[in-house]
């Protein structure tokens, strides 16, 4: 076990008006509150003469060369001897000198400690007006709903966490969206996580922030799709094949009205499409998860080992063979009754009927079996 209990880091780029302060705050909490820490700044490559700054005010400085806020953390937490880490920016914007909240709570054995801006307190000009009433909550409320999280805040800068965590999460993005990482694998791997209100103050920069909001903002939104399969594949091809057979149901007989407007093979065709995608969709799911277990981006999951272990290989090919098998009965069928019309003119609702649900039978089959070696071929190197 490190001598040290403490380490609280700060990426750093161009924060000459501000690193000072935060540095002092850090090491008069330890020094009232009898810590053993350290204070690590992760410069990711200042020009303004805040690595001299740093060292002056007692932090130690790890240069980080590689560009971006997830790559400057990581640094600065390879770099770490303490027990705990605390992270937060190095903006004058969290109060360093009150961290006895996620102290304590490490000490009690939660594995990450989450600030909770929202709890406790955003002075006038902190947040931007859309990071705190759309960006922010939308992305939280997002979180929180994909990952069956209870977390209030999920972008608040300032956290702590036991340092062994890191090898168990392997964290790997190198932008803003690393705030979205320690929280969703966190989540995932079931560790145990809460939360402690955190006021957040007006930066004392004098200069624009580096958080660029959109882009940013979609960095994180992609990440949260990235790592939930299910609401980025299962969950929509799920509807859209529910959607597609119940058109499919109720069309076939034939024509249908409703609000007095007629549906007919027109229809039958986008329900087939509906189909298609759906199913498509709910194999790139799959084809997602097992991936992201197999590269560690993912903990294992039992469930989904069974779900596939009763779907081997066989059952798919044997599945998919049957459909084609249907698809071409049925496009002999309609090449049996164009041929008795001399192969002439077709009625087009009739037709389209016998034709429409041969040609979805066809690629679904196809798609099937495709997937299914795909499937297997992926599995290959789980095992």
């Amino acid at each position: 076990m490190s001598a040290l209990e403490l380490s609280v880091v700060m990426p750093c780029l161009n924060e000459a008006r501000t690193v000072v302060t935060c540095i002092k705050k850090a090491l008069d909490f330890m020094e009232r509150n009898g810590v053993a820490g350290e204070v690590i700044i992760a410069d990711n490559g200042s020009t303004d003469g805040s690595q001299q700054l740093a060292e002056e005010a007692g932090a130690r400085v790890v240069p980080v060369s590689e560009k971006g806020y997830g790559n400057a953390l990581m640094g600065g937490f390879r770099a770490a001897r303490g027990r705990y880490i605390v992270m937060g920016d190095a903006d004058d914007s969290y109060d360093f000198s009150s961290l006895e909240p996620f102290l304590e709570k490490l000490r009690e054995g939660h594995q990450l400690v989450m600030g909770n801006r929202f709890r406790g307190g955003i002075d006038a000009g902190a947040m931007p007006i859309h990071h705190r009433y759309l960006g922010n909550p939308v992305l939280t409320g997002i979180g929180r709903l994909f990952f069956n999280s209870k977390m209030g805040d999920f972008h608040c800068g300032l956290r702590g966490f036991h340092r062994d965590i890191l090898e168990t999460l392997d964290l790997r993005t190198t932008g803003m969206e690393f705030a979205s990482e320690l929280v969703v694998k966190s989540e995932l791997n079931q560790l145990k996580i809460c939360e402690v209100p955190t006021r957040l103050a007006k930066d004392g920069r004098g200069r624009p922030p580096h958080l660029n909001s959109w882009r940013d903002g979609w960095r994180h939104l992609r990440f949260l799709l990235l790592y939930s399969p299910r609401w980025l594949f299962y969950y929509p091809g799920t509807l859209l094949v529910l959607v597609g057979l119940f058109l499919f149901g109720w069309l076939l007989p034939g024509p249908k009205y409703f609000l007095n407007i007629q549906f007919d093979v027109h229809t039958l065709l986008y329900a087939s499409g509906f189909l298609l995608l759906g199913t498509q969709a709910i194999m790139f799911g799959f084809f997602a998860r097992v991936f992201a277990i197999s590269e560690g981006l993912m903990p294992k999951d039992p469930r989904l080992d069974s779900q596939l272990d009763g779907l081997p290989l066989e059952k798919g090919l044997i599945v998919g063979t049957l459909l084609i098998l249907c698809g071409l009965f049925g496009s002999l069928l309609a090449l049996g009754a164009w041929r008795s019309l001399g192969y002439g003119d077709l009625d087009v609702s009739s037709s389209e009927r016998l034709v429409i649900p041969s040609v979805t039978m066809l690629l679904l089959g196809g798609q099937l079996i495709m997937g299914s070696f795909f499937l297997s071929l992926l599995r290959l190197g789980r095992r």
